[in-house]
């Protein structure tokens, strides 16, 4: 019988509404009974006539958990993808559960030691919203005061915003630019459906206004050698870092060869083409194609950009030119990351030349 201390809810959610258990291959398994004495849930059971290992209370499975795999010398215990699991922590009432619990047992989880490199917090003041998207917002943050400038970071890093007076976590999002003289940054937030930060940088926040940020943080940065043909990809809003990497590229070594792969939901979420235009115009070497998933293509995209129907790695798999030798970074959902690596892959991009950064993680 499961056992109710560990069936149940997973952050909310019901725990036998979650596809998470191992299964057996029995013509692989040997009998060695590792999975069945190293689970303190007792998922397993022993079969002692066959000498099997026996799945019997697979709701005792720690969502997430594949110790038991990892340790089975013969690789005999399979699990449902991991994007199982991505996909439920992409629900925001699965992410407000998660922030709910860390601030409720903030007395028991909280570190108190010192860090060795304590993170810079800095004050920005809202320069300028543009919705260029029912759900996309482009927030320009400006310092209010020399020290507060970002003019140090690496193309690629993410800022932590504190939502004032919430008692909320931090968020973090993608800076959008290269490095500018008078030290502002530019953050693309994509409104989720019931997200507490999202609905708050949409609806409360106001040109004038101000907000704490820390960082810059995160190690999604250029690490090319220079003449290394790149390619990036973006997943929606993952076009930020994207965004910014090239940006400092066409700068840097315009000579450079570039190949920028785009994926977004629907035509309406394509953003910021006057941006792609002036890339097309000022470098021969940059070609982009942008793949939408759902309903009709875009019509008069400058030249030099070309517009698929599908997901973005569907778009990687399908183009005529190969990609051997390039270096790939990919910016995006979680979900998108395994299916778009294969893609690169499958296209001659060595897997150790592929990054990867899931929304600043």
């Amino acid at each position: 019988m499961p056992d109710p201390k560990y069936t149940k809810p997973w952050h909310g959610v019901p725990r036998e509404q979650i596809n998470w258990n191992p299964t057996v291959v029995e013509d692989a398994c040997i009998g060695c009974g590792t999975c069945v004495t190293g689970c303190s849930r007792l998922v397993y059971r022993y079969d002692f006539e066959r000498r099997k290992a026996v799945v019997a209370d697979p709701l005792n499975c720690m969502v997430g958990c594949t110790t038991c795999a990892n340790t089975c010398p013969t690789h005999a215990i399979r699990f449902p993808p991991l994007s199982t699991v991505f996909a439920l922590e992409g629900r925001p009432p699965v992410r407000h559960s998660i922030e709910d619990d860390l601030i409720a047992r903030k007395e028991v989880l909280a570190w108190h030691d010192v860090a060795p490199h304590p993170e810079r917090m800095v004050n920005l003041k809202v320069a300028a919203l543009e919705r260029p998207g029912p759900d996309t917002l482009i927030v320009t943050l400006a310092p209010q005061t020399p020290a507060d400038a970002l003019c140090q970071f690496m193309p690629g890093q993410y800022l932590e915003l504190l939502p004032p007076e919430s008692g909320w976590l931090a968020r973090a999002y993608s800076i959008g630019n290269a490095p500018r003289e008078d030290g502002s940054v530019e953050l693309q937030v994509r409104r989720v459906p019931g997200g507490r930060m999202s609905e708050w940088l949409f609806e409360r926040l106001q040109t004038g206004g101000s907000v704490q940020a820390r960082g810059p943080l995160g190690h999604f940065t250029l690490r090319s050698a220079p003449g290394t043909k790149l390619v990036f990809v973006a997943g929606g809003t993952g076009f930020a870092p994207v965004k910014a990497m090239i940006e400092q590229q066409l700068t840097l070594d315009p000579k450079r060869e570039l190949r920028l792969f785009w994926g977004v939901g629907v035509r309406e979420d394509i953003y910021e083409t006057d941006v792609l235009a002036g890339w097309t115009r000022r470098d021969a070497n940059l070609r982009i194609a942008i793949a939408v998933d759902h309903g009709p293509l875009p019509g008069g995209l400058p030249a030099g950009i070309v517009a698929l129907s599908g997901v973005v790695a569907q778009a990687i798999a399908a183009t005529s030119a190969k990609l051997a030798g390039y270096d790939g970074y990919v910016a995006g959902p979680p979900a998108m990351m395994p299916a778009v690596v294969e893609a690169l892959a499958g296209q001659g991009v060595e897997r150790e030349r592929i990054r990867v950064d899931s929304f600043g993680l």
